[in-house]
C-alpha cells in the first residue's frame, strides 16, 4: 500500500517504512515502524434522544483506538466507552476494550479512566448491549474474533457463557478475572509510545 505526499512516497508493509521519491525504484530507506492510528472519540449528539450514558450503535467509520479496525464490521464482537460529557469510544472487541482500561490516555489524549462514565460489550448470547463488569467472558475458546488471535467473547449470562465454553473450550471469566498478564498473552503485543 502507498501514499503519496508530496515529492516523498510512504509505503507501509510488513512492518517497514518504505521512504522513496516516487521515481526510484528502491527505497530511500527502510525502517521498521509501528502504525498508530488516531481515533478521536465520536462527540455525544443531545439530538440524537439517546441518552448520554446510554449504549449507541457504532458508525460505521469509528476505528478502534487500539488497534485501528472497524467495529461496524464485527458487530458481534463490538464494544464501547462513553466519557462524562457523552463521548464515546468504540472497539472492535473486548479484548481491545480491557487492553484500552490499562493506559486510556495513551490511546485518548487528554482522557483518563476516571472520565468513563459506562463501558458495553455485545454479549454473544442476546446480540445486544450489556455492561461491561456486568458480563461473563470465555478465555481460550476457540472462536476467532476480529483480530484472528486472542479472543474474549462476551456473554450476558453464566450458563450461556459455560454452555459455549464446553462445546468451544475455554475458561469463563468474570470482568474482574481480566487481569493485565492476560491481556499481553492475549494481544501478544506491547504497548509502544505515540
Amino acid at each position: 500500500m502507498g501514499l503519496r505526499l508530496g515529492p516523498v512516497f510512504f509505503c507501509i508493509a510488513a512492518g517497514v517504512l518504505l521512504l522513496g521519491d516516487g521515481v526510484r525504484t528502491r527505497p530511500l530507506v527502510a525502517t521498521p515502524v509501528d502504525v498508530c492510528f488516531v481515533a478521536p472519540p465520536t462527540r455525544y449528539d443531545p439530538a440524537s434522544g439517546i441518552a448520554v450514558h446510554a449504549a449507541r450503535s457504532v458508525p460505521p467509520d469509528a476505528r478502534c483506538p487500539v488497534c485501528g479496525m472497524f467495529p461496524a464490521r464485527a458487530p458481534e464482537w463490538a464494544a464501547q466507552v462513553i466519557f462524562d460529557n457523552g463521548d464515546t469510544q468504540f472497539f472492535d472487541s473486548p479484548l481491545s476494550l480491557y487492553a484500552y482500561f490499562q493506559d486510556v490516555g495513551h490511546y485518548t489524549p487528554g482522557r483518563s479512566v476516571k472520565d468513563i462514565a459506562a463501558s458495553y460489550v455485545t454479549a454473544v448470547d442476546t446480540r445486544a448491549w450489556i455492561a461491561a463488569s456486568a458480563a461473563v467472558y470465555v478465555h481460550g475458546s476457540n472462536a476467532v474474533g476480529p483480530m484472528r488471535g486472542g479472543n474474549l467473547p462476551a456473554f450476558a449470562q453464566r450458563q450461556a457463557a459455560q454452555r459455549f465454553a464446553r462445546e468451544r473450550g475455554g475458561v469463563v471469566l468474570a470482568a474482574g478475572d481480566i487481569t493485565p498478564e492476560l491481556l499481553q498473552q492475549l494481544s501478544g503485543r506491547t504497548v509502544h509510545p505515540h
